[in-house]
């Protein structure tokens, strides 16, 4: 590669460079780079070299500039994002910098600053908005904010002398990127430690057995932060006893495991699941958050949905701590999934109606009603028609066929039997996905909730709402607990709509510094690593 945009010297005092930066710009290709083609791109680049005369940029005479060799730290620095330092031809810039100064060396010096260019708008591009075109799974459609002009921003960061603040701008600003990166950069110290070996594939211990495989498993344990150092140092050296057993569960909470202490198959999976794949987990972790719009100053609610956990946070800085958190039921992995949206809460409503989806009509209710005539009473359901006109809630034939050619429709009352429990909350969107409360609430005692076909349980609908509106004076918590108990349906409409990011990641760092790796229980990070690895898809 590095030869490929080496070339011997133009004629002396022929000056060619400009015009071979205009022609690799019309050709949007720039030779020797891992990644050629540019055509993503070219529109930045090519105004950005216009308001620089064409001429070479990033060099000062025979050597890279201060800024340009600001570009290439920057660019050996990826890793620290997640990225692949050789998708920005990082370490080739590198030794050409080096070797321009030598006059035997030959740089194409055209090549070379475009590359410089070309690698950066890439990078802060990818900083931004992410790596993985076209839409891969697990992934919504892109945000509709304005477009970056990188050409302005780089012209501007050039003369302030600022690459480094363009860098640092162009990702995210929320605490989860930020508490990521640090978790990356101890992973993947773990994962190049070779004294962390695996425990044997036959290992299955119960709190008070005695293993000889015990001080691999609290070294383990002590490497991965689960175990206190001076705790292990103190410990029997053959017994599964005491901090041990606790420094397990505490393992097991973070992945996902029902936390009892007992190291069974599924437990000794993740103890031995190689740190170089919990690495990978922590960039694509990073990767799904630079597809996140801005959410500038202000409250923002976050469902991650393989930690089946809601979260509501103040801010996007501070320490990424939530201000409420509760246990969530998500859309069944086999057939329902729950989809990632980025949408605006608008209401909530108190003491809903359950509209029946008409998939759930038809391959569930329907069937039913042919065999018990009772069936809708007894669920407190009734049939309506157009304009909520109630029909009742007896299925004669007439309604039985009416309610399959989809001219009515079932729902539910309201009440604490209804399937939405008593609060539901609405953030219009394409799937009809919305959040609400549940009369089924011992699923929330389960491990793993993905039950629902596809909106989102809530394990405190009622804490939820008292949060969602606690800026809204007339919304007091007891003006809440009233409408949940009250007689009639309530709508609160928000006064200020409330970002909703139902968000799709296996790798989480809590702001107390630990790990929680979670079962890829959609398969979409299998699908966005097989994305990122076949490299840039051109447009």
């Amino acid at each position: 590669m590095l030869l490929a945009i080496m070339a011997p010297r133009t004629l002396a005092g022929q000056d060619t460079t400009g015009a071979l930066i205009r022609a690799h710009v019309a050709a949007a290709r720039v030779p020797g780079a891992r990644w050629p083609d540019f055509p993503r791109y070219v529109d930045d680049v090519a105004r950005f070299y216009a308001s620089h005369g064409d001429a070479p940029v990033w060099l000062d005479g025979e050597q890279v500039s201060r800024a340009g060799r600001a570009v290439v730290a920057e660019l050996l620095g990826a890793a620290s994002h997640g990225l692949d330092p050789r998708d920005y031809d990082a370490a080739t810039l590198d030794s050409l910098a080096r070797q321009l100064a030598d006059s035997a060396a030959g740089v194409d010096r055209a090549r070379l600053d475009l590359m410089l260019s070309v690698d950066l708008i890439r990078y802060l591009d990818d900083l931004h908005r992410g790596r993985a075109f076209p839409q891969p799974a697990g992934r919504p459609a892109p945000a509709a904010d304005e477009p970056v002009d990188w050409a302005a921003a780089v012209s501007r960061a050039l003369e302030a002398d600022s690459i480094a603040l363009l860098v640092a701008a162009a990702a995210p600003r929320l605490a989860q990127y930020a508490n990521l990166r640090r978790l990356l950069a101890r992973y993947r110290a773990l994962a190049a430690d070779s004294s962390i070996v695996p425990l044997p594939e036959e290992l299955a211990l119960q709190p008070g057995d005695t293993s000889a495989v015990l001080p691999a498993l609290r070294r383990r344990l002590v490497a991965l932060g689960d175990l206190p150092a001076d705790t292990a140092a103190g410990a029997p050296p053959d017994r599964y006893a005491g901090a041990v057993v606790e420094a397990v569960r505490g393992f097991q909470t973070r992945h996902g495991l029902t936390p009892d202490g007992i190291i069974g198959p599924a437990t000794l999976v993740q103890l031995n699941t190689p740190l170089a794949r919990r690495v990978r987990q922590i960039e694509l972790a990073l990767e799904r958050l630079r597809w996140l719009p801005p959410i500038g100053q202000q409250r923002f609610l976050v469902v991650n949905i393989p930690a089946f956990q809601l979260y509501a946070f103040d801010s996007v800085g501070g320490t990424g701590a939530p201000s409420l958190s509760m246990k969530a039921v998500v859309g069944k992995a086999l057939d329902t999934r729950t989809p990632v949206l980025f949408e605006q809460m608008r209401y909530v409503e108190f003491q809903p109606y359950w509209n029946v989806p008409r998939s759930i009509l038809v391959s569930e209710i329907l069937p039913i009603l042919r065999r018990d005539d009772a069936y809708l009473r007894t669920h407190h359901m009734e049939v309506v028609g157009a304009r909520d006109r109630v029909i009742g809630d007896d299925p004669t034939p007439d309604v039985l066929a009416r309610l399959a050619r989809g001219e009515l429709r079932v729902r539910q009352r309201p009440g604490t039997w209804n399937a939405l429990g008593l609060v539901k909350f609405v953030f219009p969107n394409a799937a009809s996905v919305y959040m609400h409360g549940t009369p089924d609430t011992e699923l929330f005692e389960h491990t793993r909730r993905d039950f629902s076909h596809g909106c989102i349980r809530l394990e405190d609908p009622e804490a939820l709402a008292a949060w969602v509106l606690r800026d809204q004076p007339e919304w007091t918590g007891e003006r809440v607990q009233e409408a949940m108990a009250g007689p009639a349906t309530t709508r609160a409409l928000l006064t200020r709509p409330l970002p909703v990011i139902v968000f799709y990641t296996t790798a989480v760092a809590t702001p107390a510094g630990s790990a929680l790796f979670l079962p890829d229980i959609y398969g979409h990070d299998a699908d966005l690593d097989e994305v990122l690895r076949a490299g840039p898809t051109l447009p």
